[in-house]
């Protein structure tokens, strides 16, 4: 490991993470695929475990841990070839518990985060809506304030944990006529009245379950609100910058997995009377992608010790994101093409991964989206700033 950024403890947690999945999650992973339905004891015995509270305050079950321990829970995840488990857990885990962590008062923290910490209870986040997509402040769905309660009304799309999770936070807007000023942030039970949710069939994550949510006339109470009526939009945006990164660090996890896989397959696989991994235009291209990887990799470990120093990297995480799953696609690609028709085959990973990878470029912003906020900034000077 690089000792710049990991010390023993992070090596030993790799090692346990590493023993846990082999031992809790791969004997079931080609199940989930089939079934779309991650089973709850998993979820319970990641919390026990602590690998949900890593980042979260010891008061709520958390272990206040740095940011590398989150690299290693994502990057290990990668590493067992099913982006949707991973998707499962980390949107739980630094999707919607971030929400609940930094905008949500004690009382909210005590029922939905220290049970989201022990596994007990699943979260889902719910922004993108069916006419938004990554137009967040277009949202349509709305929250109008009547005496002691909320209404809301309205719909959400592509929710990972959309159909399954115990709680939503949702954003909806208290102020239509104010645009993205007049977006809040909500959190509330599955079993609301008026709240349904269809599962969503996928090019790949197939183990999770994304789901489309309706609200249908769906009542809460006021203080479901978190944090302050109208300020949900910069709470969304200063947020993205972590959500990002950490689609950067699944992609340069995922494609060091692609390529473990196929250079141990070229040494293996004979042609004409020699390993593949002698021909020099095979050869040449995994050292080009290898090369991409790593300085994939290695700028992403930059940005997360900037974040976890409380930087505000929101144009770092929006690079690593664009870039990181820009090369994950095409190492998926170009691996599978390595392994020639078994690369086709769907008894070998890179069939999986290639479908699983293609998120990458569309989930959390698409690239188009991110190449704009790019421009804003180091073309327009924007300077985007945390919510305060």
């Amino acid at each position: 490991m690089n000792s710049i950024y990991f010390t023993e403890e992070h090596d030993f947690f790799r090692t346990s993470f590493q023993d846990f999945l082999k031992k809790e999650v791969v004997p079931h992973i080609e199940k989930w695929e089939k079934t779309g339905t991650i089973d709850r004891f998993i979820w319970e015995k990641m919390g026990e475990m602590g690998y949900f509270g890593i980042n979260y305050p010891e008061q709520y079950g958390g272990m206040d841990l740095d940011l590398f321990y989150t690299v290693i829970f994502l990057e290990e995840m990668q590493k067992i070839n099913s982006g949707g488990f991973a998707a499962a857990m980390w949107a739980h885990a630094y999707l919607a518990m971030t929400h609940l962590n930094k905008e949500g008062n004690d009382a909210q923290k005590q029922k939905y985060l220290a049970p989201s910490v022990t596994g007990e209870m699943i979260g889902c986040l719910c922004i993108s809506e069916p006419f938004g997509g990554s137009d967040v402040g277009g949202m349509r769905t709305t929250a109008v304030k009547d005496g002691d309660k909320y209404i809301i009304n309205g719909s959400k799309t592509f929710i990972t944990n959309g159909v399954y999770s115990d709680y939503l936070i949702v954003a909806a807007k208290t102020a239509p006529e104010l645009g993205n000023k007049g977006i809040s942030i909500f959190v509330m039970d599955r079993d609301t009245p008026g709240l349904s949710a269809t599962k969503l069939d996928k090019l790949g994550w197939r183990a999770s379950d994304t789901g489309e949510i309706a609200f249908d006339n769906v009542e809460i109470p006021l203080e479901n609100l978190m944090g302050e009526e109208n300020m949900g939009f910069p709470y969304i945006m200063q947020h993205f910058a972590l959500e990002r990164l950490i689609m950067g660090i699944n992609a340069h996890a995922r494609s060091e997995f692609a390529l473990e896989y196929t250079i141990q397959y070229m040494k293996d696989r004979m042609a004409f009377g020699q390993s593949i991994s002698k021909f020099q235009a095979l050869r040449h291209k995994v050292a080009q992608l290898s090369a991409e990887v790593e300085v994939c990799k290695s700028f992403n470990y930059q940005t997360t010790q900037r974040l976890d120093k409380g930087e505000y990297v929101v144009k770092e995480a929006t690079m690593s994101k664009l870039i990181s799953t820009k090369v994950a696609d095409e190492v998926a690609y170009e691996c599978l093409q390595l392994l020639g028709g078994y690369g086709y085959m769907e008894e070998y990973p890179l069939a999986r991964l290639l479908r699983d990878s293609r998120l990458g470029p569309i989930g959390g912003g698409t690239s188009e989206i991110l190449r704009e906020i790019i421009a804003k900034m180091v073309i327009d000077g924007k300077d985007y700033k945390p919510a305060t």
